[in-house]
């Protein structure tokens, strides 16, 4: 089991999805950064279900805790004890041609985790009971993460150019944790470079920045 389950928040939020019946998954940056021993108050949590649904039951059980639910987007927050949580219901998505902002459905795990950016942030831990503690790795982001590759789940040209953002976060990635950009995965950000001109300039700056100010220089090479 992973040794962060045992913080009570976990704890509390497996109740939860218990008392809904929602099989509840923590998802992502934290689950990469506790296996690159970094500190992280940030986790995500995808549900099969109502992520709305799994907040609010959630905040009941720790009302001291503040919720924020965005319905539009079928999220919610909720800051507590240093954390901030986020839920998500487990999604598809499609995308236009000239829009980020994606056409969204109700998915499997399969389906959530595949549409993310990279295989590292693609790692799930079940906090279900039966399989509490589990790492689900669909797309060998374990062995990637342990020799510092950064690629995509599916298809680079498919995932770039649905969110050209994500060719910045690679960047941006590579240079943060000095990870190396598979030779595929690169190749495609420069197929794909013309996209990035659907970004906002706000979210291009902020990424710019992120790597800007990182302590390493991003090195341009490739890996098999």
């Amino acid at each position: 089991m992973f040794p962060f389950l045992n913080e009570p928040v976990f704890k509390i939020v497996q109740e939860a999805a218990e008392q809904l019946r929602q099989n509840t998954y923590v998802v992502g940056g934290y689950v990469r950064d506790f296996l690159l021993h970094r500190t992280s108050k940030d986790i995500d949590f995808v549900t099969l279900g109502s992520g709305i649904q799994l907040a609010e039951t959630v905040h009941q059980k720790v009302p001291e805790s503040k919720l924020c639910v965005f319905k539009n987007f079928g999220t919610a927050q909720i800051i507590w004890n240093g954390y901030e949580l986020e839920f998500v219901g487990a999604r598809k998505e499609s995308y236009t041609r000239n829009s980020r902002k994606p056409i969204v459905e109700n998915g499997s795990l399969f389906d959530d985790l595949s549409r993310r950016d990279f295989t590292v942030n693609a790692l799930a831990v079940s906090v279900n009971g039966p399989t509490y503690g589990q790492l689900i790795d669909l797309f060998s982001g374990l062995h990637d993460l342990n020799a510092g590759i950064l690629k995509t789940p599916c298809d680079p040209n498919i995932t770039f150019s649905d969110d050209p953002l994500r060719m910045l976060r690679a960047i941006r990635f590579a240079t943060q944790l000095q990870f190396t950009i598979q030779d595929e995965t690169l190749k495609s950000i420069e197929q794909q470079a013309g996209r990035i001109e659907i970004i906002s300039m706000e979210r291009i700056h902020e990424e710019l920045h992120k790597i800007i100010t990182a302590p390493f220089s991003f090195q341009r090479f490739y890996a098999t």
